[in-house]
């Protein structure tokens, strides 16, 4: 008889950021308050699931997206640098769609397989898929939460589905306090589910790609 294993890749909630900056790996970016209501959304929509593993990105946002986690589970939440942003060579400044038009930005383009701006795609999806097969068996026959950030859930995701990595931006299905459920039989992917338990907190606002 199989063993069914779950584990659930959350991004996390809304960041404080009336710059409108790409954070990236920045520290001190915190979760604004709608982003704490996004967390205990998500965390409620998680409680009646046998989750028995938690661990967060360190970034700020994402331990503080998984305290409620951590809180209604009697969990600890252990902090993985493989869980961490993509890295990004626009961090740290605005960026929307008119910065693709702007000539100093060019230099960094030149690429969008790579992508030439950030940290290879590759990358991310080595890391990723490491510490899900870690988590996976540490929860063997339960589930785990994974709190990270839209890239690498999105590169996890299109790896598991088999599809290429390169995309658009805009195009990623990984909204905020999302939450990408990838369920294994025995060590076999049978299925990668999609929730958003905070939508009811979307606003129609764009958020930075990637953030």
């Amino acid at each position: 008889m199989s063993t069914t294993t779950v584990v659930h890749l959350m991004r996390h909630g809304e960041v404080h950021n009336p710059a409108g900056v790409l954070y990236g790996r920045l520290p001190e970016f915190h979760l604004s308050e709608r982003g704490h209501q996004m967390a205990e959304l998500a965390a409620k929509w998680l409680s009646d699931r046998d989750v028995a593993v938690l661990y967060s990105s360190p970034l700020e946002r994402a331990q503080e997206t998984a305290e409620p986690m951590s809180e209604g589970f009697g969990l600890p939440v252990h902090l993985d640098e493989r869980l961490i942003e993509a890295g990004n060579s626009f961090q740290g400044k605005p960026f929307n769609s008119r910065s693709v038009i702007d000539p100093r930005t060019w230099r960094r383009l030149y690429n969008p397989f790579q992508p030439s701006w950030g940290e290879p795609y590759t990358a991310i999806v080595a890391r990723m898929v490491e510490i899900v097969k870690e988590v996976r068996r540490e929860a063997w026959g339960h589930e785990a939460a994974c709190v990270s950030h839209q890239l690498p859930i999105w590169m996890a995701r299109r790896a598991a589905e088999g599809q290429r990595l390169w995309h658009r931006p805009d195009r990623r299905q990984c909204n905020l306090a999302s939450v990408t459920s990838l369920t294994f039989e025995d060590h076999r992917l049978v299925s990668v589910g999609y929730s958003e338990p905070a939508a009811e907190l979307y606003t129609r606002g764009r958020s930075v790609p990637g953030a």
